[in-house]
């Protein structure tokens, strides 16, 4: 069995081994106890519901990122992608809601000017470590730096706060007979359609990479670009596509976030997105940039995230809110410390010139 396979299988068992623990426990805990109101917090489809919206940010950085990355770029800016996408889904909102634009159309038009905000920041980003061939970690992180500063001011200078006006979300979508099944179908059949993209383009990421020309042409550019040129194709414009393609992602998944589920974006602290991005970055490393088990990774975060505003509810729980808060980044040091086995391609990070 191979890495990957293996790898797979123990956090499956994993996975496996904690759903039976919270319904063994919520049997054994005493009636009325704190520990029974955890359980119940726990078990129930709103819970699930929660774990799906809060992991689209999440699962489409871990997207944008395998495809950067498989490339041969190493991109951590992609935290700014989801921030500068997610302002200016709203900026485009309430632009097209003020020139009498239908809420619908509204939606789904700030929706693609998300998007191409984020496609723009990733295109910048492409030529400085592309073209201009600067550090790689260096220039995502100013795209990230630049874009909490950026962000803030914008909305600042168009709203007169660091934070948004409310706008509208797109609900959810339900989807008929399917979502009377009992306990998965209210979560995955009457959901937000950002959870439907994501679940979607899991598997469709999964199939470009592993059996596209696309797909082979990325993997062969972050793991051996001279015999991908010595095939006659552009080593940079792969690295272009893949780089262009994490914007894409990122993109949706910052606009999705902001439109999908919060309706409104936050610029004080660490904006809404609130280090979603990096958390995407633990994710496709947990999957070994495999998209299928980078989405468990992503569901595994944004299960965490989930948990702790659950447990701030709990009145009975004496601990502070910002103990619950750092909950999802002490399960980020405790996979970092586990993964281990996480191949990161042959050539990621090293600059490739077509004419050498």
């Amino acid at each position: 069995m191979s890495v990957l396979g293996r790898t797979t299988l123990k956090w499956g068992l994993l996975v496996v081994a904690a759903i039976a623990a919270l319904f063994v426990g919520q049997f054994l805990a005493p009636a009325g106890s704190v520990t029974e109101q955890v359980f119940d917090a726990l078990l129930t489809t709103s819970y699930a519901s929660a774990v799906l919206r809060v992991s689209v940010p999440i699962g489409f950085a871990a997207l944008g990122g395998i495809f950067a990355e498989k490339s041969g770029v190493i991109n951590i800016g992609i935290e700014g992608f989801l921030v500068l996408s997610a302002l200016s889904s709203v900026v485009a909102f309430h632009g097209l809601a003020e020139a009498g634009v239908g809420t619908t159309a509204a939606l789904w038009t700030a929706f693609l000017a998300g998007i191409l905000v984020s496609v723009a920041a990733a295109a910048v980003f492409a030529v400085f470590v592309i073209r201009y061939e600067a550090d790689q970690v260096i220039a995502g992180l100013a795209i990230w730096l630049i874009s909490l500063g950026v962000a803030p001011f914008v909305s600042l200078v168009l709203f007169e706060s660091v934070n948004s006006p409310s706008v509208e979300t797109f609900g959810t979508w339900r989807i008929p007979l399917l979502a009377d099944i009992p306990g998965i179908g209210p979560v995955l059949f009457d959901a937000s359609p950002m959870v439907y993209l994501l679940l979607v383009a899991t598997p469709v990421s999964w199939y470009v990479l592993r059996h596209t020309r696309l797909g082979r042409r990325i993997r062969a550019s972050g793991e051996n670009p001279r015999a991908l040129d010595t095939a006659g194709v552009s080593v940079t414009r792969t690295r272009y596509v893949g780089v262009l393609l994490s914007g894409v992602l990122c993109g949706i998944g910052g606009a999705g976030f902001t439109l999908g589920q919060l309706g409104r974006f936050v610029g004080a602290g660490q904006t809404s997105i609130d280090g979603r991005g990096f958390l995407g970055i633990v994710a496709y490393l947990f999957g070994n940039y495999n998209p299928i088990t980078s989405l468990g990774g992503a569901l595994l975060f944004a299960s965490f995230d989930s948990l702790q505003l659950r447990l701030q509810q709990i009145s009975e729980l004496d601990v502070p809110s910002a103990l619950f808060g750092v909950l999802p980044f002490i399960v980020v040091i405790v996979v970092l410390t586990l993964i281990g086995g996480t191949r990161l391609p042959a050539a990621l990070g090293q600059h490739y010139d077509d004419e050498e």
